[in-house]
């Protein structure tokens, strides 16, 4: 089948694209001696997962404990879970993952580490934690250094838990104003990071992983400072508009949502069937990844999605419009990939413009 045979909308992939982004981390990571742990909350999906690797990645890093389960089920045996994880069902679940496979969990703050503590008595093999280091994106993560040693502290007290690394996420530098502030953002980070993984190794409770990621700066091939052992960029895999607009190409783009032109009410406005529940409504507003519109028409320069509702594309462009039928199907690079894969069941993988494999999303929803 030829992929505009798809029925609409439809997630595509193109194969020689994705291969290309995944052999050139992988050589980035392998140049620099450091292990790449993509993270799949980008693709939610078993088999590609298993090939990146199958390319020589170490290991997969998850967002959730749901996508965890999906994943040690596919047979991945090597997860890291970069999220603070609460709450003793979720901690439950943790634990029986441990029984099969290795795996690890963020934490920030000793409430955690008491709980964890609880939950892993009489386990087989300890609960394994990577401490997050806030280094300017203001989300989570520990800030001061006080904080990190009465954590370290709570830690080394234990029975039941390990200390295994540090982890942070640079994820202000998507925010960067050039290439030359993103590299300052990252080095920050990178030095702020290395400073705690200092901190533990006075405390002789030395990280065994050195954790650091977020896509755009491995896009650009920054320098990986020693002391760092380990990177987890995810969107590299597909790319998507902002990371297009970083590097000032779409054609690391791998991902696109197929969709038909259902309607052309006016002499300017276009409709397709995809809305914000195939789409979403996400921009990227500062910086370098700032995007246009609400996705880019893969096919046509400079054409944008002007709105959306649920199920329909708003597109105002006269030259666009006289270009088009009602019927004809176009391809929507996406402002930001990883939430529009969350929304479709499935993606079709691409080749030459013939559909050669239909992917299951098996990590879609898995939310808790």
């Amino acid at each position: 089948m030829r992929y505009y045979e798809l029925d609409t909308p439809a997630l595509l992939i193109d194969r020689k694209i994705m291969m290309d982004n995944l052999s050139s981390m992988q050589k980035y990571a392998d140049k620099y001696n450091v292990g790449l742990r993509p993270h799949i909350k980008t693709h939610k999906t078993p088999s590609l997962a298993k090939l990146q690797q199958e390319i020589g990645a170490k290991g997969i890093t998850v967002a959730k404990v749901g996508e965890a389960e999906v994943m040690a089920k596919s047979g991945l045996s090597n997860i890291f879970i970069a999220n603070e994880i609460v709450g003793k069902s979720k901690i439950e679940r943790i634990r029986k993952l441990s029984e099969t496979i290795d795996i690890s969990f963020g934490i920030d703050n000793v409430y955690q580490v008491n709980e964890i503590e609880k939950v892993f008595e009489g386990a087989v093999k300890k609960a394994q934690v990577l401490v997050e280091i806030e280094v300017g994106e203001e989300r989570s993560g520990v800030i001061e250094e006080g904080d990190f040693r009465r954590l370290l502290e709570t830690v080394r007290n234990c029975k039941n838990v390990v200390l295994k690394g540090i982890f942070s996420h640079d994820g202000h530098s998507y925010k960067a104003e050039s290439v030359e502030q993103c590299k300052l953002f990252y080095m920050e980070s990178v030095k702020r990071t290395l400073r705690f993984a200092e901190i533990a190794e006075e405390m002789n409770l030395k990280p065994t992983v050195v954790s650091i990621g977020s896509t755009p700066p491995f896009i650009f091939k920054f320098d990986i400072p020693k002391g760092i052992t380990e990177i987890r960029p995810g969107t590299y895999i597909f790319m998507d508009s902002a990371q297009a607009n970083a590097i000032g190409t779409y054609n690391r783009c791998a991902a696109s949502v197929l969709t038909t032109i259902i309607s052309k009410p006016t002499k300017e406005r276009v409709i397709t069937d995809v809305g914000a529940k195939g789409i979403t409504a996400q921009t990227r507003s500062k910086g370098l990844t700032t995007t246009k519109g609400l996705g880019r028409i893969k096919e046509f320069e400079d054409v944008h999605i002007s709105g959306v509702f649920d199920e329909h594309a708003i597109i105002y462009n006269q030259d666009f419009s006289n270009q088009v039928n009602v019927g004809d199907k176009v391809q929507i690079i996406p402002n930001h990939i990883c939430p529009v894969v969350n929304l479709h069941e499935k993606a079709y993988l691409i080749s030459e413009g013939k559909v050669m494999e239909e992917l299951l999303i098996e990590c879609r929803g898995k939310l808790q």
